[in-house]
């Protein structure tokens, strides 16, 4: 039987991030995807024009859907928007265990559009970052967790040291 892996993120109406573009490498790596989604976007190749969150109830009866049915084996999570949503998955993701959490703190888009609102980075680094196997923060993620410029290599390795404090077990700048 294919490991379970559970993305929790965002849609992307052009399929090339989010929940579409999960799904498709977790297929690719031979395991079976399953998803819950936090909001719904509308982008393109040019950029994010547009985002909607889901609400909490919803999305915390996706989480109980899966966890309630599913062996989960790994979790992924993307764009989760708010601080309501980081809550709800921390806690589901806290209830289970499951045997892998990969945190990828998504918080702007390429072009500058914000997907992450600003009273929810703390729930990412109190209730999500300690759960984490391992966090994949972009240079811009890593500045704002660990509140500090990442310009050079060695920057990056403190960013990763500042965030690996905050409880997540590995960083990957």
């Amino acid at each position: 039987m294919r490991p379970i892996v559970l993305t929790i993120a965002g849609s992307d109406s052009s399929g090339g991030a989010g929940i579409q573009a999960d799904l498709k490498t977790i297929s690719a790596l031979g395991a079976y995807g399953a998803s819950v989604l936090t909001a719904i976007t509308a982008q393109n190749t040019r950029g994010v024009q547009s985002a909607e969150d889901l609400s909490v109830a919803i999305v915390a009866a996706q989480l109980e859907s899966v966890f309630g049915d599913l062996d989960v084996a790994a979790v992924k999570t993307g764009m989760l928007s708010s601080a309501a949503i980081v809550e709800a998955v921390a806690g589901a993701v806290g209830r289970r265990r499951p045997r892998a959490l990969v945190v990828d703190p998504v918080m702007i888009s390429k072009t500058g559009f914000p997907l992450l609102k600003d009273d929810a980075v703390r729930a990412v680094t109190e209730r999500l970052l300690p759960l984490a196997t391992v966090v994949t923060p972009n240079v811009h993620e890593a500045e704002r967790l660990a509140g500090g410029p990442v310009r050079t290599l060695e920057d990056a390795f403190a960013a990763a040291r500042a965030i690996r404090a905050l409880g997540a077990s590995a960083v990957l700048v």
